[in-house]
């Protein structure tokens, strides 16, 4: 590099350089994403067209990309079977204006406080949907539809497969799809420069083409054309309860896996960090675009984001350029999505699941953190048999619990020297979690003693367990010799 350039020019540059690295790690996600949801391609073009021009261009996080995310592909596919691709655009901007106002509220940094735990569960159950989802597109086969369903029918998809030689075709082209991205990790640095879901999904295009391979490709209608925003009638579906339970499950959703790869990109560069009330603000700003024009929602994803750090980008400017590099191709050559086999799609976006289970670090969180561990599989589990919405409650509620459990310990101390009271001393926080354990202690206290509870070492005594106590004092206190001395709690 030329030391007489300025340091403006250099900056630039470099985010130039970034700006063409992230637009060729989107574009197969961007239309990979689409497809699985069941939308036209274009409309994941679109999203990404909107993270880049509208949340880009806000303050939040200089250097984190936001598009359509293989995170939120299961519940858009749900929502658009259940209510109609015409009611996504009201859910998507719905899901935007709440992300503005709790923004506005400050209360973005509140979505740091979901517990871990959850969060890669929710991933895991994702990737896990979404597996076995795609199983069916990598074999051009339609899936059953529910996750459950998808899961019973796989043996049927393999025979189904096996017994038919244009299944098998698209099977090739899709498995060869992951085969590359995964050897391609393996190559040296220098080869790296060009994505590998890029390479994998050129090679699988150019096969397809060239062999002229009888296999299912991407619909292309256009990006005007795909473009449907929601009409006046399509609002008054707002008074159908599940439909605004999809739009919750949207914002919280979008929000947390935002924020959270917010807080992953700020570990990987020494620029200015995240202002996680802004950025909330930002991805509800671009969320509500999109849903004005009728597609995806959008997120921060971390792949993108990554992307963009490591090619050296140093402001915001690459991450708008590759919103107009997108623009650009989906302008100027659509026709080329139309070459795309949706297998070699299928074969992107089970790899991003793969990548989306926590592989490497269940076994260390099982040996070293167990109750941890048993709240991602459950929320995983509950995802993967009921839906995303109801399966991240779930694991919520069940990481309360644990909490609730971890810090109502209590330590039970008697003393029993053969003459005098029988004193029993509690230490800790008593709650309703731990009464069964502290009764099970005062029911073997023998009857014929005199008996001396201290309870001055409680730092919290609940309601439950003080009313349990007071029971059994009088319980103790009706065939007992003399009454229980009870120290009360401070």
């Amino acid at each position: 590099m030329n030391p007489h350039t300025s340091p403006l020019k250099r900056v630039l540059r470099t985010d130039l350089t970034a700006s063409l690295v992230v637009f060729l790690v989107a574009l197969p996600l961007c239309v990979g994403v689409a497809v699985a949801s069941g939308v036209p391609a274009e409309l994941g073009l679109i999203t990404g067209i909107v993270g880049g021009l509208v949340t880009g261009l806000m303050p939040g996080s200089s250097l984190q990309v936001s598009g359509p995310a293989a995170g939120l592909t299961v519940l858009v596919y749900t929502a658009v079977n259940d209510y109609g691709l015409a009611a996504l655009g009201v859910i998507v901007l719905l899901a935007g204006l709440i992300q503005l106002v709790l923004g506005a509220l400050r209360l973005g940094r509140w979505f740091r406080a979901v517990s871990l735990s959850v969060v890669q569960g929710m991933l895991a159950g994702i990737g896990l949907v979404l597996i076995a989802g795609q199983l069916y597109t990598l074999a051009d086969r339609k899936a059953p539809g529910s996750s459950p369903a998808n899961l019973a029918g796989i043996p049927g998809l393999i025979a189904d497969t096996l017994a038919s030689g244009a299944a098998l075709t698209a099977l090739g082209v899709g498995g060869a799809t992951v085969a590359i991205m995964v050897l391609w990790k393996k190559l040296p640095g220098r080869a790296q420069l060009l994505p590998g879901p890029l390479v994998a999904v050129g090679a699988a295009t150019a096969t397809t083409v060239l062999l002229d391979l009888p296999i299912a490709r991407v619909r292309v209608s256009g990006l005007l054309e795909a473009v449907q925003p929601p009409a006046l009638t399509d609002f008054g579906r707002l008074t159908d309860i599940g439909l605004l339970g999809t739009v919750v499950a949207f914002t919280l959703i979008a929000s947390a896996e935002s924020l959270f790869s917010a807080a992953a990109v700020d570990r990987l560069h020494d620029g200015p960090r995240t202002d996680y009330d802004k950025e909330l603000m930002a991805q509800g700003a671009g969320n509500a675009v999109c849903g004005l024009l009728g597609a995806l929602p959008m997120t921060a994803v971390i792949v993108r984001s990554a992307a963009n750090v490591q090619a050296g980008a140093r402001t915001k400017a690459s991450r708008v350029l590759h919103g107009v590099w997108l623009l650009l191709f989906a302008a100027l050559l659509p026709e080329a999505l139309g070459m795309i086999p949706t297998a070699a799609l299928a074969g992107v976006l089970v790899h991003a699941g793969f990548k989306l289970l926590p592989v490497k670090e269940l076994g260390s969180l099982w040996r070293e953190h167990r109750g941890e561990a048993v709240v991602l599989l459950a929320t995983a589990g509950a995802i993967l048999v009921t839906n995303m919405f109801e399966g991240v409650l779930i694991g919520l509620l069940l990481a309360l619990v644990k909490t609730a459990w971890d810090t109502s310990s209590v330590h039970i101390d008697i003393t029993d020297t053969g003459s005098g009271p029988v004193r029993i001393r509690v230490v800790g926080n008593a709650t309703f979690l731990r009464l069964p354990r502290i009764l099970d202690a005062l029911e073997l206290l023998p009857r014929d003693r005199v008996v001396e509870l201290n309870l001055a070492g409680l730092r919290h005594l609940d309601h439950a367990c003080m009313t349990a106590l007071q029971s059994w004092a009088d319980q103790h206190n009706a065939h007992s010799v003399e009454p229980v001395r009870m120290i009360p709690a401070r």
